[in-house]
This record gives C-alpha cells, structure tokens and sequence, in this order.
C-alpha cells in the first residue's frame, strides 16, 4: 500500500509507453510468488490507473516482450526471465525508483546473487531498496548492507520465531513406514487438505503416486513440470479438487493459501530457517493450522537443529502401530528365522562313513603302514609291436615324378625367370 500511495502521483491514463516507464521493480524467487505479487498489485491498485505486469520463464517470451513495449510502471519478475528480456532491449530499468526483493533471504542465496548484482548494476544509484523476508540470518544482514545505505529495520515479530496459532509435533517413525503414516493419519482424521513437502523432485512424483494408490486424491508440484501443470496444481489444490499437494521447497517461499489446515515435512529441511517457511503455509491470517513432521533415526539431527533455531523443544506423538523406537532410536527385532524342516534321507556325499581316527598312546610313535614303490605300484604297460618303434620311411608309391617330366616322360621346357629374380654374376 505505501508503494503504491508513493507512485499514484505518477500515474496517468496516457497510452504513450514513454509515459508509463518501470517505476517500480519487485523480484521474487519463484514463478507461483511472482504470480501471488502480482495479483496483489491488481487488487490493492485497481482503483490507480498504473500498469503493471508479471513475467517469469517456463512460458513464451514474445507476449511478455509485446506487453512490455505498451510501457509497464510495476514490474514483477524472476531473475532469469528479467535478464533475457534485458537481453534482448525489451525492457530498459534506467527509470527504476523502487527495488523490492521479496524472500531477501533466498534471493541473496549463492544462487541467485550473480543474477542480481547484475540487475543492479542496471538500476539508477538513487533509489529504494526495500528486503522482505520471515527469516533474515547475520550473514544475510551483511550481504544486504552491499546494496543498502544505513539501512532501517523493522521486524514484527521475533527472529526465527513461528506463527504462535501453528500447533507443532513431530511423529518418530521409521522411513520405509513414513508413506503408510501418511496415509493412515489423512485417512483416520478425514483431512481435506494438505500440503506435503518432500526434499526431492522425484520423491514428490513418488509419493504423490503411492497416495493415489492408497486412493487419496494428490498431486506434485516441483522445478520439472511446466508452469501450466504447475499452475493448474495449485489451482486445483486451493479449490479443493486435490486433497493432499506434494511439493518441494518451491511451495514454501510466499504462498498464500486460505485458510490451509495442516503441513507435513515427510522429509526434514537441511536448512533449518527452511523449515519456518514451510509450516508459514499455515496459520495465515488469524486463523489456526498444524503442521507435523515424520522423523527417522537419519533425521534425528536435523529436528535438533531446527529446534535450536526456534529455541523450543516440539512436542512428540505417537500413532497406534507406528510408534517402534520412538525415542530411543531402537529399531525393531528382526523376526526369528523359520525353523528348516529336517530331511531324514542321508545326503549323497556324507553315505561313506570313516572309520574314527585312532590316537597313538603318548611316548609311542604311531606305525605307519608299509606302502609300496610308486614305481611298483603303476600297472605295467603292454609291450607295442616292433613296427611302432621302427623310423619313418617314405614307401615308392608316395614319391612323385621328376618335376622336370611331364605324364608323358617328355621334357617340359624351362618356365623363363623374371630378371628381378634372377641371381646376379659373381
């Protein structure tokens, strides 16, 4: 609301692109944030004739590229998709007042701050930077004084700290049973909707699958799926269509959903400051909301980190059936080896029996039984003819005629001999 109050002066109703230049810049980390900005904007200034337009990548550059030369004053945008249209002199920030980076904290992550330094270095040195974010770390606070001079702060609520209206818990169970408790708590307590964060693309594809096996409506929604399906997941998910959403950490940054009862980490964040806004998801609005965690032995240390971070112990339930091990990391028995049956038949190779070996009494070398000559002991040979042992002689009929006779007896003549062969005088 101030950031429009600040620009109403500005507006006008002209059609000249030269009058409605980009005034204002907010950036986002993700498509769907950038989508949720910009409906706010159309909603809060509906009333103020200034333009505004959203542009991200995973869709056709040339409509954005067409909009964007009919003069835009609020534009909302994803890093990458800003930088191509740059690129391409579709879009020129020299008249840039305000700068907004919505989740300051992940913006100013090692992966996007290449992108925006160079957005930046774009923008006029006279202007407003303004950061939002619900986690903000001191490394982050460093980072940020790079583009800010004498920055304020205001903060509503403490660091780190969730929403008080979130219920919190965790459930200690083992990995290969987290999907079938899943499941079983959605089904038991008749949940209408959900959202479930995985740490993986494909675990999310997954998992979605295995609850429509167990006949739960879901859906995934994560970095891989075009921005239409992607779209149309959440559609469906905010109008009940979908019961249960899998996302990855895409869903957590930013998404308003209305009145959102429960969120579940099937898989711990590694980074702790993830895990509050994931379960931000819930609890909007003055409204209450839960949001339980399935744990595993290798997810012992992450619950520790997180709960250093939000400085409070989260309580632990358990789950009728599921609840093995639960604190003290056992794991369960192994179940005992079916006995084998006994084949009473004797097996070939044990039919001979020894004779037990007998020991000599002591001071008595033991006598060795009297074996003959190896030589003695091979059979004798039969004595072979005289005609084997005699040497080879060729018999008259195997010797062939003089090679210088025909069949005839007559004289063949001599075969002349090339002079590359011929031996050369003494």
């Amino acid at each position: 609301m101030p950031l429009l109050q600040r620009l109403a002066p500005m507006a006008t109703k002209s059609f000249s692109p030269a009058l409605h230049p980009v005034r204002c810049l907010i950036l986002t980390p993700t498509r769907e944030l950038a989508i949720q900005v910009h409906d706010s904007v159309k909603t809060y200034g509906k009333h103020v004739p200034l333009r505004s337009f959203v542009v991200y990548g995973g869709v056709n550059i040339n409509p954005q590229i067409e909009e964007l030369k009919r003069g835009v004053e609020i534009l909302v945008a994803t890093p990458g998709r800003l930088l191509d249209l740059v690129g391409q002199k579709a879009v020129n920030l020299g008249k840039v007042q305000i700068l907004v980076l919505d989740e300051a904290d992940r913006m100013l992550d090692m992966g996007f701050i290449p992108d925006i330094k160079r957005i930046i270095a774009l923008l006029p040195k006279q202007r407003q930077t303004l950061l939002f974010s619900a986690t903000f770390s001191d490394e982050i606070r460093k980072l940020a004084k790079q583009f800010q001079n004498d920055p304020a702060t205001i903060e509503v609520a403490r660091r780190n700290e969730p929403i008080a209206l979130v219920t919190q818990y965790v459930y200690h169970v083992e990995a290969t049973r987290k999907r079938e408790l899943l499941s079983n708590l959605v089904k038991k307590n008749n949940w209408d909707q959900v959202l479930v964060f995985c740490k993986t693309k494909h675990g999310s594809n997954r998992l979605a699958s295995q609850l429509q096996k167990d006949h739960i409506n879901a859906d995934a929604i994560h970095g891989n799926k075009s921005q239409n399906a992607r779209i149309r997941a959440l559609e469906d998910f905010k109008a009940g269509k979908v019961k249960v959403l899998v996302a990855t950490d895409i869903a957590a940054r930013g998404l308003d959903i209305e009145e959102l009862p429960h969120v579940v980490n099937f898989d711990l964040p590694h980074v702790p400051e993830d895990y509050v806004h994931r379960i931000g998801r819930t609890g909007r609005a003055g409204s209450t909301g839960e949001a339980l965690s399935l744990v595993c032995a290798e997810d012992r240390p992450l619950l520790a980190a997180i709960e250093r971070l939000i400085s409070k112990k989260i309580e632990v339930r358990t789950a009728d059936g599921f609840d093995r091990g639960s604190d003290r990391g056992e794991r369960p028995s192994p179940s005992p080896q079916k006995e084998r049956p006994q084949h009473h038949a004797p097996r070939p190779h044990a039919a001979k029996q020894h004779a037990p070996r007998q020991h000599a009494p002591k001071g008595h070398a033991p006598k060795r039984e009297h074996r003959e000559p190896r030589h003695e002991r091979q059979p004798k040979r039969e004595q072979l003819p005289d005609f084997f042992s005699k040497p080879y002689e060729p018999s008259p009929s195997a010797q062939a005629p003089a090679p210088s006779q025909d069949g005839h007896g007559r004289k063949r003549p001599a075969t002349p001999v090339p002079a590359l062969f011929r031996k050369k005088a003494a």
